[in-house]
């Protein structure tokens, strides 16, 4: 008797988790190891649905003065939904492979309050899941500090080199693009 109480919600849980994790776009499958701490972020529940900016950075890029530009657009448009998203990568062998020594540079250095993760492969065969569509949809980084803005269904709407500054035209034209999505 006690075995059927507890099916009811159990079906009822994994029909729902099922039904989510069918509506999360593939972009946004798995989780990935927040940069300070222990949890993982869960790239479903904490960006569908909302416009995104993903970076791949390095903390000793000549590009990485760029996260103060990364920083200051974040607080231009977090008001409106946007999420960003930084990826440490050592792909072009320019990050430190102490995630605290990533963490000052990223936290202490710059100032930045968006979401940061551990250091993760960005390109080629260890891609993680979430750059491996980012390139299906549009290319890989070609060196840190590339840009992806995303719209809230998940969708690559704008890709930027690393040569593209943050205050760019067109880099806050396309993340006006993302915020004016429909989910």
């Amino acid at each position: 008797m006690h075995a059927r109480w507890l099916t009811i919600p159990m079906l009822t849980l994994a029909a729902a988790t099922s039904s989510w994790a069918a509506d999360c776009p593939a972009l946004l499958q798995g989780s990935l190891p927040e940069l300070r701490g222990k949890e993982q972020i869960d790239l479903c529940q904490r960006f569908a649905g909302k416009p995104l900016v993903v970076i791949n950075t390095a903390s000793y890029c000549g590009f990485a003065p760029q996260f103060e530009g990364l920083e200051a657009t974040y607080k231009d448009y977090r008001e409106q939904g946007l999420e960003m998203l930084g990826v440490p990568s050592n792909d072009f062998k320019q990050e430190d492979a102490d995630s605290e020594k990533t963490a000052k540079v990223c936290y202490a250095n710059y100032g930045v309050t968006f979401t940061m993760t551990k250091t993760q492969a960005v390109r080629g065969k260890d891609a993680i899941p979430m750059f491996v569509e980012l390139a299906r949809q549009s290319s890989a980084p070609k060196w840190n500090f590339y840009k992806y803005v995303v719209d809230r269904k998940g969708r690559v709407i704008g890709n930027f080199s690393s040569l593209t500054k943050p205050d760019d035209p067109a880099f806050r034209a396309a993340i006006d693009k993302a915020i004016a999505s429909q989910p």
